[in-house]
């Protein structure tokens, strides 16, 4: 299993390295069954984080044809509310950072994922927003930040409050750190429950909650 973790700039760190590490690991543990790069709509090319002075490097382009699951993180950057934030930090705040990604060629490149039937695509915290507002994500089930899930419906998304949603070949995640869960989550399903416990006891990390997806009965209240 290839994966390619998506840079931005303005993107949230711990959405990238926690993910990162957790297929890194799991390619360890599988003698190299599981590898995992940092790419970008560009190609290779030094990315500022959404935490300066942090910065990471992508040594690639991101290409859906030859990966088998994308990740794409979302932003860190001013949360404030709206009315706090004065003319000059606008485009700091994390919904302008995420708005400007649809001025690159990540969205054609995640539709063209998307619609492959051969690629996961996966998102950690505002991940999802990026998709939602390129309009890719209509009728999916998904979750994000507490902060931006409100963003999801008028998009067309359906909004699940969970930690991690699995909607079949689209996988969201919720807060920041949800990134660990999520990437775990895919080690289990597309490689093993053993490489997954592997790893999830290697980092001393014990998931948290129920990874929501829609099947079975809905519930009563």
């Amino acid at each position: 299993m290839h994966a390619q973790i998506v840079l931005f700039d303005g993107f949230d760190p711990l959405d990238v390295v926690a993910p990162y590490e957790v297929l890194h690991a799991a390619g360890m543990a599988t003698g190299g069954a599981v590898t995992v790069e940092l790419v970008t709509a560009e190609g290779a090319r030094e990315v500022p984080s959404g935490t300066p002075p942090l910065a990471l490097r992508a040594m690639g382009a991101l290409d859906p044809a030859a990966a088998d699951v994308i990740i794409l993180p979302g932003a860190a950057g001013d949360v404030r509310p709206e009315e706090e934030i004065g003319e000059r930090d606008r485009g700091r705040t994390v919904p302008a950072i995420l708005a400007r990604t649809l001025e690159t060629g990540l969205p054609a490149l995640a539709a063209e994922a998307l619609e492959s039937e051969d690629t996961l695509v996966a998102t950690v915290c505002g991940g999802s927003l990026i998709l939602a507002m390129a309009g890719l994500i209509e009728g999916r089930h998904a979750t994000a930040h507490d902060l931006g899930r409100e963003i999801l419906a008028p998009c067309g998304a359906v909004p699940v409050r969970a930690r991690v949603v699995d909607d079949g070949d689209f996988i969201s995640g919720g807060g920041v750190t949800s990134g660990l869960d999520l990437a775990l989550h895919l080690v289990e399903r597309e490689v093993g429950p053993q490489i997954a416990h592997a790893v999830e006891t290697l980092f001393a990390h014990e998931r948290r909650g129920v990874v929501w997806a829609a099947r079975g009965p809905a519930s009563a209240f």
